[in-house]
């Protein structure tokens, strides 16, 4: 799994964005800050809280420590590096998190409107921010791994997305089959797309949109998919998809807003930034299938 980018952490994680703190990282966003500056245990430790995330953290030191192979007093240089003052500091935020992964629109409290602002300031505000923050937290070599990937020729690519961001996984697919072949929407019944996984291969890339509540069915999906040695490349949110273990990239985009839904714009936004990068690296090819698609057209 790759990295996403920099930000020091101020104490508590958020869960929901009010007025100012909806800059506030995630833990997966501090690793990603600080994993290239940790020694090989650290390293270590940061990988398994992401394949394992967030539930490996709220175990004991040592059960921490077993399940990385490193030593008790590595753990707690790991939290230290991150910011926290202890272990139990630590596990606190990650309770924070996975609190902010389980609510529902039914049970998310609701930011009040700022004064004078009406309905629509705090909502711009909290999605220009998340705009920001996502691509703050997204290195220019991260985006460019993930280019090549998608603009890789020798495979297929495959796109699909959950309940409320398939219509992301539709939009990206539609234009990157303009600009190249072998692009695929996976729709309907889960029956139907797990089907594809026959198609799928060591060669072959699975684009995946799942943010919180995440979807059982998608994560089975990308397990098999990964099983079958399948390159993922995952838009989620920053608090992980449980897919983050299986995904060669992860992109964690920031989607809370003072609303009962989640946001989907940033995600968006990085999809129509990659959809651009791609078509960049395909030019030659892709500027020839555009004439030919508009002549059949």
């Amino acid at each position: 799994m790759s990295g996403f980018v920099k930000r020091d952490f101020e104490k508590a994680v958020s869960t929901e964005p009010k007025a100012g703190e909806n800059m506030i990282s995630s833990i997966a966003e501090l690793i990603s800050d600080r994993i290239g500056a940790m020694p090989a245990g650290e390293r270590r430790a940061a990988q398994t809280l992401i394949a394992n995330y967030p539930l490996i953290g709220l175990k004991t030191v040592a059960e921490f420590s077993t399940a990385a192979g490193v030593s008790s007093p590595t753990i707690l240089r790991f939290v230290a590096r991150l910011g926290f003052q202890n272990y139990p500091e630590f596990q606190s935020a990650l309770q924070d998190e996975l609190a902010a992964q389980l609510q529902s629109p039914a049970t998310r409290t609701l930011n009040p409107a700022s004064s004078g602002g009406g309905a629509v300031s705090p909502m711009l505000e909290a999605t220009l921010d998340n705009m920001r923050e996502t691509f703050r937290h997204l290195s220019e070599r991260q985006l460019a791994d993930i280019a090549a990937t998608l603009a890789n020729r020798r495979g297929k690519t495959f796109l699909i997305g959950g309940r409320f961001t398939d219509p992301l996984a539709r939009y990206m697919a539609a234009h990157l089959a303009i600009v190249q072949p072998d692009v695929h929407h996976l729709a309907g019944q889960e029956g139907i797309w797990r089907d594809r996984l026959i198609d799928m291969g060591k060669r072959d890339v699975l684009v995946i949109f799942d943010i919180r509540r995440y979807q059982d069915s998608l994560v089975r999906f990308a397990e098999t998919a990964h099983q079958r040695g399948v390159h993922i490349v995952l838009f989620t949110d920053q608090w992980l998809s449980p897919i983050a273990r299986f995904a060669r990239h992860v992109i964690a985009g920031r989607t809370a807003v003072p609303s009962a839904w989640d946001s989907s714009a940033a995600l968006f936004v990085v999809a129509e930034t990659l959809i651009g990068a791609v078509t960049r690296q395909l030019e030659t090819d892709g500027a020839k299938r555009i004439r030919e698609l508009e002549s059949l057209r």
